[in-house]
């Protein structure tokens, strides 16, 4: 099964920013003025092309065969039984043959994001005789059990180790590494030059 795992507040971001630039460049080409406008609508295509590599493209991506990372410009595939040791900090960082190290985009977590899993690990202090707080069901109880003092990263970096232990407990052969340019961030971001070009040379 597959799992796709982003950051959602940049993945939010950026379609909101889409949608601004949308609604921009209809307006610019209905009340086009020349260069002025052409420069407008250069700028807001390199600014999108920015947006798309570094906020809509990186994602995390855990498949039956293995991990795929993709990152601004490059996509790593990671078969389960090649990924040596999973850490987590602000990122989550893989390792695996010879010592090289995968760092993932998404999900990551900020200083605030921790502290904050950290007071939902801390037990509630209960005061007086009767007890205040609802009575969770056991579904529910375990899943806060799961999570409690960890973030999104800790949990989805907390999957690829157990994949990782799964595949190699099988005796599943690590087969190396595939590394690949992302050429669709690589083309707008080329297309968005040329646009800024086209408009300095006009202009």
């Amino acid at each position: 099964m597959k799992h796709v795992y982003r950051s959602k507040t940049a993945f939010v971001l950026a379609w909101v920013w889409v949608a601004f630039v949308a609604f921009n460049v209809w307006d610019l080409i209905v009340r086009y003025n020349g260069k002025a406008s052409l420069v407008a609508l250069a700028v807001l295509g390199a600014l999108t092309a920015l947006v798309y590599a570094v906020a809509l493209r990186p994602a995390t991506v855990l498949t039956e065969e293995g991990l795929v990372g993709r990152n601004p410009f490059r996509t790593t595939f990671l078969p389960w039984a090649a990924i040596e040791d999973v850490t987590v900090s602000h990122a989550i960082t893989v390792q695996y043959g010879d010592e090289r190290v995968l760092r993932l985009w998404t999900p990551m977590s900020s200083a605030r994001e921790r502290a904050k899993a950290q007071r939902r690990g801390t037990a509630t202090e209960r005061r007086g005789r009767f007890k205040t707080e609802p009575t969770l069901p056991r579904a529910e109880q375990a899943a806060v059990e799961a999570f409690a003092g960890k973030t999104h990263a800790d949990w989805v970096g907390d999957q690829i180790r157990d994949r990782a232990e799964s595949a190699r407990r099988r005796g599943e052969e690590a087969a190396p590494a595939r590394v690949s340019w992302s050429y669709d961030s690589i083309g707008v971001l080329v297309a968005a030059v040329v646009l800024v070009i086209a408009a300095i040379v006009i202009a």
